[in-house]
Formats: C-alpha cells, structure tokens, sequence
C-alpha cells in the first residue's frame, strides 16, 4: 500500500467504487480505495439489485437515468458483466389519488424526457400476468426499469477503475483521521498511515462511524429491509416461454412492495410500517458478510395485500427471505458532497438506490472534486441539506417515518409529524392558541396557516385546492388592505464584519454593496455564473470602527451558503461571518397600515421620507432593542422586525395591542407565499437554483457588471451578450380545482419549431409487450391521461417547466413561475402556452408585469 495519495475513498460498496471510477475517468490516478473487508460487504452484495429513473427530485432523476446509461460503458471497459435485464416496470394505483400522484410523475417525464406512459391495470396485467388486475385503477410504464447483479456491477465499477489507474486497497480497516495544518488528510489504517489531500465518505453501513472520526454525525441511519424468493413458478416459466420475454417490474404503493422476476422465480420486498432501524446508535465493525434473521410476522401486512394483488404468487413456496440492513438519510435520499466546516472531506453515504443512484452519485462528486462543481444540481442530494438540529435521535425517528411511508403518497400540503417539534420560537405556544397549522421549515416550526376560531387547525391532505383555501383568502385580503403580522424566524441570519468586509461582499455578490443605513437585494453567482444564492443586505453602523453588514437568506442554505462563504475567506482571518440561526428571530408587519401601527410602537419618526423604502435602522420596538428593514416580501408596504428571542414575545404583545384599531390580522408563510407570486418575486431553490445563469433567472436589475470582478463575472457578462438561453416568467393559469405544485411540463404552440429546451430522450429503453410478445405502443387509455405521450403532439411542444405557483388570493388567479426558451418570455398571447395539472393541459399566459401594483407604488409610499 503506497503512502501517499491525491484523493482517498473510503468503502468498498458499489457508491465507493464508483466514485473512484469517476475521479479515475476524469484524470485523477493516483487515488486508491480502502475497504475494511471484501468488496461489496456492507449493503451492496444484499441487494435486491433493481434500478429505475424516477425520483421525486427532477435533478435526482437525471442521475438515475445516467446511471442506467453508464452499465454498459463500465462492462466495456472492464470487462465484468453487470448481467443487466432492463424489464421496464410499472406503478400500480388502486385509488384516485394514487392515479393522480402517477399523472404527476408522468407529467414530469415529459420535460426530462423520459418515455413513461398511462396505461390500463388490464395494460400491466399482460406484462406482469400474476396480478389481478380488479384492485388498481391505472398504472405507469417505465421503459427504464429493471435488476442487475450487485456483485457483478460493483466488481465492474472496480476493474475499470483500476484499469483507469487507481488502488484498491482490501481488508484493510480506517481506524483515524487527522488532519495536517496545511490541510492534509492522515489516513490511519491497519496496515499503516496514507497522507491524502481529499478523504470521501463511502462507508455505506460505517459512514456514520467514519464521520464522526473528524467530528461530524451524520444524519443517516441503517433499517432492516426484508425480500422474498419464491421457488421457480410455472407461471413465470410458461410466460418466458410464450413471450420469450422476462417479466416485468411492479410496484404496488397499496402493499407497500415492489415484485421482479428472479430466475424462474419471483422476488417480493416490502418497506413495511412496522419498519426496525439496525444498530441505531452505532454500527459494529465486525459486521461482515452476513443477513439479519428474518421476522416474516412484521412484513405479514404487506405481504396479506400483496397476495390478494397478486394471487399467482401467493401459491407459490418461498425459497429464501433476505434480511440486511441498508442506510437511509432522512428524506430518503443520498448524503453527497464536501462537509461545511472541514477542508476537502467528502460525503458520499446513504445511498440506499445505490444501483438507481450510484454512477449519478459517482458523477457529480468526482466533478466537484476535479472541477469544483458537480455538474448539475444537486441540492437535493447536498449533505448541507440538513442543520445541526438533525441529531442521532432526530434522524432515528425522520428516517423510521420515511421508510415506513416509502411507497406512500406525500402530498403538496403534508406536514409528516415525526421528531417535531425539534425547534421552537418563543412565540411558538402563542401560534398554537391563536389555531396555527404549523409546519417544518429546516427544523423550526413555522405558522402556514390561521385556521377559524373553533375548527381544527389541521391540513386536509390534498392534490387539489384544500381547507385552508378560504383562510389564506381572509389572511391575505386583510393584509392587503388594513395590515397583518407574519413570524419570519425561518429566514437564515448572518453578520459579516472586519476591515474590509465590504470588499469581500463585493467579491461574492453580483450588486454593489449598500451605504450604511440602506438595503440591497444580491444575487452570488458559483465561478461558472450559476445562481447559488439571493439575499438581502443592510449595512449597520460601524461597530468598533469595523464594518458591519447584515445578511439574510434561505433558511434551508445555511450550511450551504456557509460553506461557500467560509471557502472564500480571506485567510488571515480579518473578516468573520456570524450565523445567528435561532439567536436571532423576526416578525414582519405589512398592509398598507403597517406604517401607523409601527409609528405607535417607535419613538422615532418613521414617515416616508424619514425611513424610506430598502431603509435599515436599528431601533426599539415597543421597547425592545431591534433592527428594522423597510421591506417585505408581500411586495407591500411594510417591515421586517429582527429581535434576540428574548424579546420577541414582548415586540408580538406590542403590535397586537397597537393593531388593534388598525385591524391586524396573523397571517402565516401560505399567504406570504401567495403574496409574493402576485408580485412575480421568486424563491430560492424553486426559481433561482445553480442550474440557472443570472439573466435567465430574470435578475437582470441586480447584475452590476461594471462594479468589480465578482465572481462568476466573466460567465454573466457572457451569458448577456450572448443572450440568456431560458426566461423566467410568470404566468396566469385557467386552473380548476387544482394549481400547480412544481415540476409540470410548460407546452407551447410553436408548430415544428424546436426551441431545443427539453432534454433529449434517454435513448436507452424496453419496449412494452402484451402478454402475447407483441410490442404495444400509445395505447395511452388509462383514464384522465393525457391525451398524448412524449414532448410533441402535433403543433404544440413541451418547450419549459413550472418552478412554483399557486393560487394569488388577493388578484384570484392561478398563477405559476417558470422557465421557457427566451424567444417566448415576453409572448404575452392567449392560446400560445399551456402547463399540465394533474394530467389536464390548462391554457396559461404570460404576465410579464406583476397583476399587483406592478409600478411598485405601494411598498415605495
């Protein structure tokens, strides 16, 4: 074993060694693997093998379906046959609801390209003729579907990395790590020490073990998960036979289980309710090549369902049950990425589709090691995803609620209740009394909603307009008209201070920097001029003859952002940036009373031309000390009011009382966020995500080019003179009862004209066959589905997506944000767009000025 090594990838599993084949490719050979055992001796050699596109996440998806389209490259390289069988496969749905999730994802496919289709239970029968067909009312078909060998695919992975040039290093424990001052990594193992400029976390079962070696615990957790092997059936074998095709994959969200053909047999697995976590505390590392006893009583449920589905398999003898463990993040899917705080540790772990997600995962890390971005984004796989708060315990419930509701629907609306409440405010007993729906917003609870004096504050789930649709109306009219109150202690907080912090934000930031006492609103931009953030700025007074700025983001970036920020610092250490997170907590005031009810609670003059609109002041409250923007993101006039916990409950009495005379109302997030699409003002991570340049993300007004060389400069100043590619745009939807949720195709009437904004199809796919062996194509009858497959249907073309919408409670119309080719972002005509909601195209049309006070007069007066 060689002593010395540019990147070190701890874990032998299939993520592990395709993240070394991935460095290897991109020209990184001196990197090497070190497994504590064998190949493959944590969760990989277990698996159930099966692989598939669809993610809830889009950009997730995109990686999937790179993964499926990498087997065949790493076989040619290698060697190593990964025995690939790509079936396809099909979502079954035995409610309504069901059909309308399928008609989401769908919908979804459109724009990635992706060939599914709505078909008949009747459709699925002929492919998977075990079923019975009377329990669903429709399914999905997806091509891009199928199992392999986990053992195979993972050695193949392995030898082509090594042909490529990188160690693998086998039996072989990492006991310790430290690192140098100059950032080098010790990597102490058994068989001696390996210094290394880069460590990846691979380590699957042991990733958490491996993280907490450098002081991090990571939010992962390991469950038992159970399959079945049936003896070979007759069935299976007279349907090879006929058809001479295998048969395919299917899901039953209702049995909460997912059935392939295995040999000549079946294999059924479950992600039962009654789901057990394994070694939740610690995971021991002798753990080796071995399964978990089988408990066949805790999956009886599912499999009771199941064999009234599908009753050709409830006969047939069970060969073998499976039982290993396989670890999970909170949400389901992987921990990728570097670890906000250290220097150059990587996260590679909880990637439980680690034969749906793995060359995905591979990819996108090696980038960003190699290249300094990953290539796409990833947020919704970005270990900085989660804060502190997702503690051993906090991640022991979350991911027990995940597994459990694998195959469950998660609707729009949902708030999942486990571990919560993690984060409170001091207002947090006073939102209950006042019939708050809470929700989870990165940990802290949040008011969404006010529901009525003597109704139950609770969401009625829903892919459709629900119960509070009627009280986010009365909140955001009252607003609108006399004033109301909102808590924004979910907003992420920062002060950056030392000599010379402004040049640093003017460094990171696309706009000048403001004079102290005033606000900017910034984009940052990555070194490839992609949009990794948007925030407020206010400079405050000097303190101890120090410049002093104020920041506040997205609550859900922090660890993010911090990351990026603490990467750029200067490193003599003059300039420090301080994340308050719950130290410091807010209340917004707006309507067009606010101003009267704030004059009640200051004892400075706060008239217009005193305290003008982007105006910063520190000042007390009803007579607590607190900083004050003249902003708000209802795009009214208004306030944000920013305390230390300690006074918040005292700054919430006073403006109650005050508002008293002036009609205040409580208004939550739900109608804030209902305000702002009136307003056409976008949110992070929905409309601004690092896929999108400046000027596509309609920013233009705060792109200084000429300012100084920001970072990411020299790409937006491109992206201008060459003209932006994509627009985002706002538009007004004739929606039903329904509005959208994000992620619908945007169709356009453009005849054969291709505006090149769809992503190609993946070119690599099955046929679907009946039971006869004939291939079937556009049958398309499942009922409600579209009325045709693909991205093309005569002149109209699915030319962009929805980013966010909703419905505007004030103006009454559904609206929606999104992107579409620019050639089209000022075409305001009626009948040129339609955007797809729950499988019904709906005619949409561009509103390029905001259909609320679009001159800015109000929150300017």
């Amino acid at each position: 074993m060689k002593s010395h090594a540019k990147a070190v990838v701890i874990g032998g599993g299939v993520v592990g060694c395709s993240v070394l084949y991935h460095l290897a490719k991109s020209g990184w050979t001196d990197i090497m693997l070190i497994e504590r055992s064998e190949l493959t001796s944590g969760s990989s050699w277990h698996a159930a093998g099966g692989f598939h596109t669809l993610n809830g996440d889009p950009n997730v998806a995109k990686l999937q379906a790179y993964t499926v389209q990498l087997y065949k490259e790493i076989e040619e390289i290698s060697g190593q046959s990964c025995s690939l069988h790509l079936t396809g496969g099909v979502m079954m749905a035995d409610t309504p609801e069901r059909m309308d999730f399928l008609r989401l994802a769908h919908a979804k496919g459109r724009y990635l390209g992706m060939d599914t289709e709505l078909i008949t239970p009747s459709e699925a029968k002929a492919m998977f003729p075990l079923m019975d067909e009377t329990n669903f009312v429709g399914a999905m078909w997806d091509p891009v579907e199928g199992h392999l060998d986990p053992s195979g695919t993972t050695h193949a992975y392995a030898k082509a990395a090594r042909k490529l040039g990188a160690e693998i290093v086998l039996r072989n424990r990492v006991v310790e790590l430290t690192q140098e001052v100059d950032g080098t990594w010790n990597v102490v193992t058994e068989q001696g020490t390996v210094k290394a400029e880069h460590v990846v976390n691979c380590g699957g079962l042991w990733a958490r073990e491996i993280g907490r070696m450098v002081g991090v615990e990571l939010p992962v957790l390991a469950m038992e998960h159970m399959y079945l092997l049936t003896e070979p059936m007759p069935e299976v074998e007279e349907f090879n036979k006929s058809t001479g095709r295998e048969m395919i994959g299917v899901l039953d969200f209702k049995g909460e289980i997912y059935t392939r053909q295995e040999r000549n047999g079946i294999l059924l697995g479950t992600y039962e309710k009654a789901c057990k976590p394994w070694s939740p505390v610690s995971t021991p590392w002798d753990f080796g090549h071995e399964l978990l006893q089988p408990d066949i009583d805790r999956i009886a449920p599912s499999l009771e369902i199941g064999f009234k589905h599908f009753p050709g398999i409830e006969k047939a003898g069970i060969k073998q049950i499976i039982n290993g463990p396989f670890t999970f993040a909170l949400d389901g899917n992987p921990l990728v990425g570097p670890v906000q705080g250290l220097t150059n540790f990587w996260c590679a772990c909880a990637v439980m589709a680690g034969f749906s997600q793995g060359g995905g995962v591979g990819l996108a890390l090696s980038n960003w090691m190699v290249h300094g971005d990953p290539g796409f984004d990833v947020w919704g796989m970005d270990v900085a995803r989660f804060g502190e708060w997702a503690t051993l315990r906090y991640t022991n419930a979350k991911v027990r609620e995940n597994y459990s509701r694998r195959f469950s629907i998660r609707f729009p609306n949902e708030e999942l209740p486990a571990a919560r409440p993690a984060q409170t405010t001091p207002l947090y007993d006073t939102m209950l009394a006042n019939n708050a729906v809470m929700g989870d917003s990165w940990g802290l609870e949040t008011p969404l909603w006010f529901a009525p004096r003597g109704s139950e504050p609770k969401d009625v789930v829903s892919f459709h307009r629900s119960n509070d649709f009627g009280a986010i109306s009365e909140e955001v009219r009252a607003t609108r008209e006399k004033v109301g109150v909102t808590e924004i202690a979910n907003f992420a907080k920062y002060e950056v201070s030392g000599p010379g912090a402004e040049d640093f934000l003017n460094r990171l930031m696309t706009n000048r920097m403001p004079k102290t006492g005033r606000i900017v609103l910034t984009p940052m931009l990555n070194e490839f001029g992609r949009l990794i953030g948007d925030f407020t700025i206010a400079k405050a007074g000097p303190r101890g003859g120090e410049e002093r700025f104020m920041i506040w983001g997205s609550s859900a970036a922090q660890k993010y952002h911090m990351r990026w920020f603490e990467k750029h610092l200067p490193k003599d250490g003059s300039i420090r940036i301080h994340r308050f997170d719950q130290t410091l907590v807010g209340l917004s005031i707006a309507g067009p009373k606010s101003r009267d009810l704030l004059q009640r609670l200051v004892d400075v003059d706060i008239s217009t031309k005193a305290f003008r609109f982007m105006d910063f002041r520190e000042m007390a409250v009803g007579g607590a000390p607190c900083m004050v923007n003249r902003i708000t993101y209802t795009g009214d006039l208004g306030y944000e009011i920013w305390m230390a916990p300690a006074y918040q409950r005292l700054v919430y009495k006073a403006i109650k009382e005050a508002g008293e005379e002036f009609g205040l109302v409580d208004f939550g997030m739900r109608a804030l966020l209902s305000m702002r699409l009136e307003k056409n003002f976008p949110t992070w991570f929905r409309e601004l995500r690092p896929i999108y340049g400046p000027f596509e993300g309609s920013m233009d007004r705060f792109i200084k080019l000429e300012k100084n060389d920001f970072i990411g400069r020299e790409a937006a100043a491109k992206e201008q003179a060459e003209g932006p590619k994509l627009r985002r745009v706002s538009f007004i939807v004739d929606a039903a009862d329904a509005d959208v949720m994000g992620d619908e195709p945007i169709w356009a009437k453009v005849g054969g004209k291709d505006y090149g904004t769809v992503e190609k199809p993946h070119g690599y796919g099955a046929p679907r066959f009946d039971a006869g062996g004939k291939e079937v194509r556009g049958s398309n009858a499942a009922e409600g589905a579209s009325a045709v497959r693909g991205i093309v249907d005569g002149d109209w073309r699915v030319v962009g997506w929805v980013t966010s919408g909703g419905y505007a409670h004030y103006v009454e119309k559904s609206m929606a944000q999104g992107y579409v080719p620019a050639a089209l972002a000022e075409n305001e005509s009626a009948g040129l767009f339609e955007i797809e909601i729950l499988g019904q195209r709906r005619p949409a049309r561009i509103n390029v000025e905001p259909p609320f006070d679009p001159s800015g007069e109000k929150m300017r007066t």
